[in-house]
């Protein structure tokens, strides 16, 4: 249990900093940001601030003990907004580039494990 609940904090803190520092750059419409969601990927200006804002509150969610169902929706839609964001840059893409789809596919691996082993630090709660 004890080297699940190590596994579990540092994947999950690592994969909730990604998330909260990418959505404050997109919520606080750091130009950067900005050109890639708008410029590069076309996304409207009024929603980057959404998107980042949803961001940063389900990292936080992911982060706080309890709240269950909260924690499912939050990793429900972070999943959303990465694949979201893996389809859309492959979709205005030229042409494929593995380097950037694999860089996502890192950010769902570290998503997929923190899902997996908190659901493994409940099940193991539940049998104490």
């Amino acid at each position: 249990m004890k080297k699940v609940n190590i596994a579990y904090w540092i994947i999950t803190i690592l994969f909730a900093g990604f998330m909260a520092f990418s959505g404050i750059m997109d919520a606080m419409l750091v130009p950067d940001a900005v050109s890639m969601m708008h410029g590069l990927l076309g996304y409207p200006e009024y929603i980057i601030p959404f998107i980042g804002w949803a961001k940063v509150i389900g990292a936080i969610i992911i982060l706080i003990p309890g709240f269950p169902k909260l924690k499912e929706w939050a990793y429900a839609g972070l999943f959303i907004d990465l694949a979201g964001a893996t389809y859309s840059n492959m979709s205005v893409a030229p042409k494929f580039d593995p380097a950037a789809f694999l860089f996502m596919l890192l950010f769902m691996g570290f998503l997929f494990a923190s899902y997996f082993l908190h659901h493994k630090r409940l099940k193991a709660k539940a049998a104490m």
